[in-house]
């Protein structure tokens, strides 16, 4: 649990840190201007955005529930890259952005006090609304990482409250941080965990089957390193890196890292103070306030401007910071902010705060504003702002405040002891950093590269497991392979050849499948675990674009009971039924076609009641060819789509075929209105009646269809998303059993061969289920609608559905198409 917390931990702390300080920000800035009885109207935006934030990580977590299994691989794929992107969007913005965001804010504040509550309250809502939407998207993809959500949600609920802790400490003036320092190493960690979301993402756009290689690794640890060991789990929870990935992850990793983390070292480079320059020797105190303005000048362009009065009480201090030997990096401003302050106490001598004897109040002001920009840049004026990402030390009570580049020094009281001469003074040099920039990412990247390293050499490349390897390759398949021993067994298996394979495990003589791993590439090694009992093994080889290849027979007799294997399923074994159910489709079809026109004809006649009974009968008819559905492409979605993705709901122009008509027959539409859509409807059902003997039908879809229809019928159907106001769910529940039934028929003779039990054990079900569903159909056909079922008939009918479905899931693997056959 706890290894898949830290890259959750780090987004809560340093998300909730971001988003603290910007509410620190809107209260400091209310407090200040005597707007405390605006401070709800901050607050609500704030809740406002909390709640967006959640709901947003429930419609993920929902709508990923809701899709059948391909398509949450490409979902949570898709979802990984966005967050990536917005991730790396955050970080770069927040390094450039660390010292002045506050200014920003504070602006807007400002802007709305005048404007209005609604303006507050949206201001504050945007402002802390993309923090958490950040937030949101980023766990939700660590939580698809890990496959635990437990472990995410713990880490972020720590980081939250850390980063909570620390803006009450900052706002009370109570602890001080350098949150530049801060954001700059939390960002080179980000981007490591970053990179490894990223080839996560990958990983399932691969599997999903968008992106093609899911079976090119590049290399493969599993038999080096245990895959339950700590250190895997750490490295594999925090930075994504597993003992097994493709070319591409890895290729996307590394490319990944490369660019982003030189382009964000780079910047850390580029903001560094300049190199301190020479000051002009003191010749007076005007003459020194005039430099001390020249060389504060460039900084002042890229700074925010300090209001006159915060300038004079924060002058004096800021001057000696800038002069304290203990300054690890003064700069040409502050040497200068220096010189400018001790030629005017030796010219005047004044309590802290006050104003020079030998130039005018303006001029003294303006020098040392100018000196202090230069010096902290705009760090400094947003101490002065009550900024929480600054020097706070001379802000008014209950500011936020937080240390720039130095720890915060306590006010001078009295006056102030005079310096040394300025004559002939040069700025002192900065300290030489201990280490460059750099490390940190550098030993962020090495350190578990390391770590795997030395634990492979350490175990001498032997299987972590202490199983002895089996080779395999087209030359020599099953080399060092003996007869087993009885009982449940873990196979090293090593590809020494120079294709990636399929290899599996079987009995020679009626050639059934006792285990398999598919696509091991040329130099990886990959674990097959199977029980192995009384009877005949034998190794299968079968590279790609090569002939299979068998190795010699071994038989394990003492000690064994018998063990099921599969036998294996080619393509020649599915074209039988293939055909036969094209057959099907497109008789079916041709009874769609019959059934479209005389439902287009009614609307034509303007007779409603007649269509209302003849929808019905063709959208059953629809359904029942659900095994077709994944071969007309882009026809189901005119013929039988619905509102999901559409801007305008059912007002949208995409929204066609039989749900459309359906929305109008019962929400009291003209025929008139209706008869376009019904004419679309015809002409669509005509067109892929044309169209689908040209269409390719997947040989594999076959035993996948068997379980997906009734489970695209719990999530559709039964969950009442699939009516539009004649609640007809059940009648289209029958009709995609009726297609299952069919289905089954032709599948029959290869699943009893392979397993006698799965056939009777569904046709159990089916009879259950369908006897719950006809309970709900009336003597005159019409139907029950979902939402009128009694609790206990709607709990029996779905733990019916639900039941069915475990009885079915074996038939997708009993029928997988293998190599082996």
């Amino acid at each position: 649990m706890w290894d898949d917390a830290f890259p959750s931990f780090l987004i809560g702390l340093r998300e909730g840190l971001e988003a603290g300080l910007i509410v620190s920000v809107l209260v400091a800035t209310l407090v200040r201007s005597d707007q405390r009885a605006r401070l709800p109207h901050v607050w609500t935006g704030v809740a406002a955005a909390i709640g967006l934030s959640m709901s947003f990580g429930a419609v993920l977590t929902f709508t990923a529930a809701n899709l059948p299994g391909k398509s949450q691989e490409a979902f949570g794929g898709t979802l990984s890259l966005v967050a990536v992107v917005f991730v790396t969007a955050m970080v770069f913005w927040m390094r450039r952005s660390a010292r002045t965001f506050s200014g920003e804010i504070k602006q807007k504040v400002t802007a709305a006090l005048g404007m209005g509550a609604g303006v507050l309250i949206a201001t504050s809502f945007l402002a802390v609304g993309r923090e958490g939407l950040e937030t949101a998207l980023f766990l939700w993809t660590t939580a698809q990482a890990a496959g635990s959500s437990s472990g995410p949600l713990a880490g972020a609920a720590v980081g939250l409250l850390m980063a909570a802790a620390l803006c009450w400490g900052l706002y009370r003036r109570v602890l001080h941080i350098n949150l530049t320092r801060f954001f700059s190493i939390t960002g080179a960690v980000l981007i490591v965990i970053a990179a490894g979301v990223l080839g996560y993402g990958m990983r399932d756009l691969q599997e999903a089957t968008v992106i093609p290689g899911g079976t090119s690794y590049a290399f493969d640890l599993s038999a080096h390193l245990d895959p339950a060991s700590w250190y895997v789990t750490v490295v594999q929870g925090t930075l994504n890196l597993t003992p097994q990935m493709t070319w591409l992850q890895v290729g996307v990793y590394g490319a990944y890292l490369a660019i982003v983390m030189t382009l964000f070292v780079r910047g850390v480079r580029g903001a560094a103070p300049a190199k301190p320059v020479p000051v002009v020797p003191a010749e007076g105190a005007k003459s020194v306030v005039l430099a001390a303005t020249d060389v504060a000048g460039a900084a002042k362009r890229v700074s925010v401007p300090l209001d006159p009065a915060e300038a004079e009480q924060t002058a004096t201090p800021a001057a000696m910071r800038a002069k304290s030997p203990a300054d690890p990096d003064p700069d040409a401003g502050s040497a200068a902010a220096s010189t400018a302050v001790e030629a005017e106490r030796s010219a005047a001598p004044a309590p802290a705060g006050g104003e020079s004897g030998s130039v005018s109040a303006d001029a003294d002001k303006a020098a040392t504003c100018a000196a202090i920009e230069a010096e902290a840049g705009p760090s400094a004026t947003s101490a002065a702002e009550g900024d929480p990402t600054a020097d706070g030390e001379h802000a008014s009570e209950g500011e936020p405040t937080a240390e720039g580049e130095k720890s915060a020094e306590p006010a001078a009281s009295g006056p102030e002891k005079p310096s040394a001469p300025a004559e002939g003074a040069v700025a002192t040099p900065s300290t030489p950093r201990r280490f460059p920039r750099w490390t940190v990412p550098a030993a962020l990247v090495a350190v578990p590269a390391l770590i795997a390293g030395i634990t492979i050499a350490a175990g001498g490349g032997k299987p972590a497991s202490g199983t002895p390897v089996v080779e395999v390759s087209a030359a020599d398949c099953g080399k060092g392979f003996t007869a087993p021993k009885p009982g449940r067994q873990t196979f090293q298996v090593r590809n020494t050849g120079s294709r990636t394979s399929e290899i599996y495990l079987i009995d020679p003589v009626s050639n059934a499948v006792y285990g398999e791993v598919e696509g091991i590439a040329p130099g990886t090694t990959r674990a097959l675990i199977a029980t192995v009992g009384t009877g005949s093994y034998a190794w299968r080889c079968v590279p790609n674009g090569g002939k299979a290849v068998t190795s010699a027979a071994v038989r394990v007799s003492a000690g064994g009971g018998s063990v099921q294997a599969v036998l294996p399923v080619s393509e020649k074994d599915l074209a039988a039924p293939l055909a036969a159910y094209r057959t099907y489709v497109d008789q079916g079809l041709a009874d769609l076609q019959t059934k479209t026109r005389s439902l287009q004809s009614d609307l034509d006649a303007d007779k409603l009641d007649q269509a209302r009974k003849d929808w019905l009968p063709a959208h059953t008819q629809y359904a029942s060819l659900g095994a077709a559905y994944g071969t007309f492409a882009d026809f189901d979605a005119k013929i039988n789509g619905r509102t999901a993705g559409l801007a305008a709901g059912v007002d949208d122009p995409a929204f066609t075929g039989f749900h459309r008509i359906e929305y109008g027959l019962w929400h009291g539409q003209s025929a008139a209105t209706l008869a376009p859509y019904a004419k679309q409807l015809a002409a669509d059902v005509d067109a892929l009646r044309k169209d689908f003997p040209k269409q390719d039908f997947d040989p594999a879809d076959l035993p996948l269809r068997s379980h997906e229809i009734l489970e695209n019928t719990l999530h559709r159907e039964l969950s009442g998303n699939a009516d539009y106001g004649s609640g007809t769910e059940l009648a289209t529940t029958e009709a995609n059993l009726d297609g299952t039934r069919e289905l089954l028929t032709l599948l029959r003779l290869l699943i009893d061969k392979r397993n006698a039990k799965v056939i009777p054990a569904v046709d159990t079900w089916m009879r259950r289920t369908e006897q719950l569903v006809l309970a709900q159909r009336a003597e005159d056909g019409t139907w029950t609608p979902l939402d009128k079922l009694s609790d206990t008939d709607r709990q029996r009918l779905d733990g019916s559905v639900g039941q069915l479905l475990e009885e079915l899931a074996p038939i997708p693997d009993l029928l997988e198409i293998r190599k082996a056959a």
